[in-house]
C-alpha cells in the first residue's frame, strides 16, 4: 500500500515540478500531479495546510485553493485536489510579481496596520478614554 502523501507534500512536489521546468504550463503540473498520485490514497483533510507558505505569500493569497483541495478529497477526485493545488501555486508564484515585491524579504508586506492605521486612531480616540489611550501607546512602544 502507497504511503499516504498530505496536502502539503503535493503542493511541494508541484513546486518542485515548476522549479525544474519553469516552463511548464499549469495544465501539465495538474496532469502530472494526477498522474503521480492518482494511485495512492487520498490525502488527509486534519492538516490541510502548507504551512511553510506564510513566508512567501498572505495566507488568504495561499490557501485559495484548499477549499478546491478539501471538495477533491471529499468527493474523491485527484483532478480537483490537483486543481486546488494549482490555484495556490498559482498564487504563490505570482504574489511577489503582484504586490511588487520581487521576493524581497526586507518588505513588510505582512505589516498589515499601515493600511488601517488612521482609521483606527480616529475610531479608537471615539470611544477609548484618553487616560486609557495612552496607557495603550505606551505598553505598545514597549513592545516595539
Amino acid at each position: 500500500m502507497a504511503q499516504q502523501a498530505t496536502v502539503a507534500d503535493i503542493f511541494r512536489r508541484a513546486l518542485e515540478v515548476r522549479q525544474t521546468n519553469s516552463n511548464i504550463s499549469y495544465k501539465d503540473i495538474k496532469s502530472q500531479i494526477v498522474r503521480e498520485f492518482g494511485n495512492q490514497p487520498f490525502p488527509p483533510t486534519y492538516n490541510l495546510t502548507i504551512p511553510e507558505l506564510d513566508n512567501i505569500a498572505p495566507q488568504e493569497d495561499w490557501t485559495a485553493g484548499l477549499s478546491v483541495v478539501l471538495r477533491g478529497i471529499q468527493t474523491e477526485s485527484w483532478a480537483e485536489i490537483a486543481h486546488g493545488i494549482i490555484i495556490s501555486l498559482e498564487q504563490v508564484e505570482n504574489f511577489p510579481k503582484e504586490s511588487m515585491r520581487e521576493d524581497a524579504p526586507e518588505k513588510e508586506w505582512r505589516n498589515r496596520h499601515t493600511g488601517i492605521a488612521e482609521a483606527e486612531e480616529k475610531n479608537l480616540s471615539k470611544w477609548m478614554p484618553e487616560d486609557l489611550m495612552q496607557m495603550a501607546q505606551r505598553a505598545t512602544k514597549r513592545k516595539v
